[in-house]
């Protein structure tokens, strides 16, 4: 195996508001040095990159003469882009089959490959990308797949379901990619990745990327891939010490409601919030305006003597919030920028530290403060573990800090008109008018703020607690499984009812509660707080999940792999009595029977 060895150092070459991945140094050989076509040159312009990342100076060559790739990096290095363009350069686009095949971990890491390989191919019609993942309906993948999908992105369980119902035909495959390896097998999906690869023609291309290089993926490197080229990206990414960087958990919909709370009670001079669409821009800083704030939008869809104009404005002071992309927001130097929001997180960690290095500049402290949603905390660790930087979680603002900010805020505003050297006018209009009108000057003064503020929103009120369906009392005490531990971000916060359901792996086939979270949430569209307890036996595990499963859910979940075996999920029904090992019926702490398990609702 040859190795190479590079180093990942970021530069100012941000990603594409669409969210593709970061680029880095202008140093080193520029795109068409690669050999790239014209079509794909085109279409990276498109997207704004302007020289490649170091993985993707080491691995294009490689990959474009026929060598397998092994790639080693963390997430947010380039490597979409860094096996993507090769793929498309080389790829035959003729037939109804798929000829690239790439096996990601998650349906989110799925969609995301698959979109990149969208834009990399804008110029190239009749190329045909599709996604397949758990928890979408089949329908939409089998009607791609028989119009024809050239490139197919997918996780394997999805991929191991289409194979045996014979609607993926791997016969005319010319490359594959293993993304996010490591990943995969944590997860459990190692007997379904070798499957995959023992299927597919044994004269393909293969590019295997992974962050870690544990045995098991160097036994799949060594039994699958033919004398592999190896890189290794050594990540040199860091933040500049004078910034402080926070993070607060906040869902997608409670976004606006938790920037308004930072934007009114923080101190700022200037801030740049990020988003990832050009579209984004323009509906945050509209909604902001509306709600008071000095904010404008920029992209790369402004012209550019607007975006100079704007960046005026920012620079001096009549302009208090900017609303940016990567790529719109590249080269800014503006020194009175306090503050740096990441209101969407960023797939890759170069991005994230390009973004929040707008702040802290000429030798003053700054602020970045980045909103992770719950299904994003892998992406908060991943820019942790690359600037070796732990971030600080921040608790929001709360409604009663909100107002008693907006109380001082009025306070402020009196105490500095009282300065003014127009309240000797105002004074003589308020005296005459109190003289006419008999009315106290307290009246008075409170009709004038009323003409200023919006008395019925002047303060914050908390947001109404979101409706919750009713729960049926349970028949039964919570049930204690012999070593139950908590599933990944475990909490009940749905208020659904919980099912017990059992699946066909144990310990025997040295399963963990984190492979059975992700098989199962992965195919069947769960989120993380669907599940319950998790309880591992030696032939097979009880999981608590939502009772009322959908139908197309339930049959997705009964072909879901872990460690290559079918889970055949279905409901518990408890020990039988004729059970060889069966403790026959627990009593309850007053001696008494355990009460008969309810069934859950049909």
């Amino acid at each position: 195996m040859n190795t190479n060895e590079v180093d990942s150092v970021p530069g100012d070459n941000d990603r594409d508001s669409a969210g593709s991945e970061s680029v880095s140094p202008a140093a080193g050989p520029s795109f068409a040095d690669l050999g790239i076509d014209d079509r794909i040159l085109r279409a990276i312009a498109d997207v704004g990159y302007e020289s490649p990342s170091p993985i993707q100076s080491a691995t294009i060559p490689p990959l474009l003469e026929g060598a397998d790739v092994v790639g080693l990096a963390q997430t947010g290095t380039g490597k979409t882009a860094a096996f993507a363009i090769p793929i498309l350069m080389g790829l035959q686009v003729v037939g109804k089959e798929p000829r690239a095949l790439v096996l990601a971990p998650t349906r989110e890491l799925a969609i995301q490959v698959a979109e990149a390989f969208g834009r990399y191919a804008a110029h190239m019609p009749g190329l045909h990308v599709l996604p397949i993942y758990g928890g979408q309906s089949y329908g939409v993948q089998l009607s791609g797949l028989r119009r024809g999908a050239h490139v197919v992105v997918g996780t394997p369980g999805r991929v191991i379901d289409h194979l045996e119902k014979g609607t993926l035909d791997l016969s005319q495959l010319q490359y594959l990619v293993l993304d996010e390896a490591d990943e995969m097998l944590k997860m459990g999906f190692q007997e379904d990745v070798e499957r995959i690869l023992a299927e597919t023609p044994t004269d393909k291309q293969v590019a295997l990327f992974s962050a870690t290089m544990p045995s098991a993926i160097r036994k799949i490197s060594k039994q699958y891939l033919h004398d592999p080229v190896e890189i290794t990206v050594k990540a040199k990414t860091q933040t500049n010490t004078n910034i402080t960087q926070r993070w607060v958990q906040v869902s997608h919909q409670r976004k606006l409601d938790a920037l308004t709370r930072v934007l009114e009670v923080e101190s700022f001079e200037a801030m740049i919030i990020f988003v990832r669409t050009k579209q984004g821009t323009e509906e945050l800083a509209e909604k902001l305006r509306a709600r008071g704030f000095s904010a404008a939008a920029i992209n790369g869809d402004i012209a550019q003597n607007q975006r100079e104009r704007t960046i005026g404005q920012l620079k001096s002071g009549t302009l208090d919030i900017l609303v940016a992309t990567d790529v719109a927001a590249r080269g800014l130097d503006v020194d009175r920028i306090s503050h740096v929001v990441n209101y969407d997180i960023p797939h890759d960690t170069e991005s994230y530290v390009h973004r929040i290095g707008r702040t802290g500049r000429a030798g003053r402290s700054g602020q970045a403060l980045l909103f992770v949603a719950p299904r994003e905390r892998h992406l908060l660790k991943a820019i942790e573990r690359a600037t070796r930087h732990p971030l600080e979680e921040m608790q929001l603002p709360s409604v009663e800090d909100v107002n008693a900010q907006r109380v001082a805020k009025f306070g402020d505003a009196i105490t500095e008109n009282l300065s003014s050297a127009n309240l000797p006018l105002f004074r003589k209009l308020i005296e005459d008018y109190e003289r006419e009108h008999n009315i106290p000057l307290v009246d008075i003064a409170a009709a004038l703020a009323v003409g200023s503020y919006d008395g019925d929103n002047f303060f914050m009120e908390p947001e109404p607690e979101p409706e919750r369906r009713e729960r049926m009392p349970r028949e039964r005490p919570a049930r204690r499984f012999e070593e139950d531990r908590p599933a990944a971000a475990h909490h009940r916060g749905t208020g659904a009812e919980l099912a017990t359901y059992r699946i066909s792996v144990g310990k025997r086939h040295r399963v963990v509660p984190g492979a059975i979270v992700g098989a199962i949430a992965n195919e069947g569209g769960l989120r993380r707080s669907d599940f319950g307890h998790i309880s591992i036996r030696p032939d097979h595990s009880l999981v608590e999940l939502p009772a009322q499963l959908p139908a197309e859910t339930l049959e997705a979940l009964r072909r879901t792999r872990i460690s290559g075996q079918l889970i055949q999920l279905q409901l518990d029904q408890g020990p039988p009595s004729h059970r060889p090992f069966s403790r026959g019926p627990r009593r309850d702490r007053e001696g008494g029977k355990r009460p008969e398990r309810r069934k859950p609702r049909s």
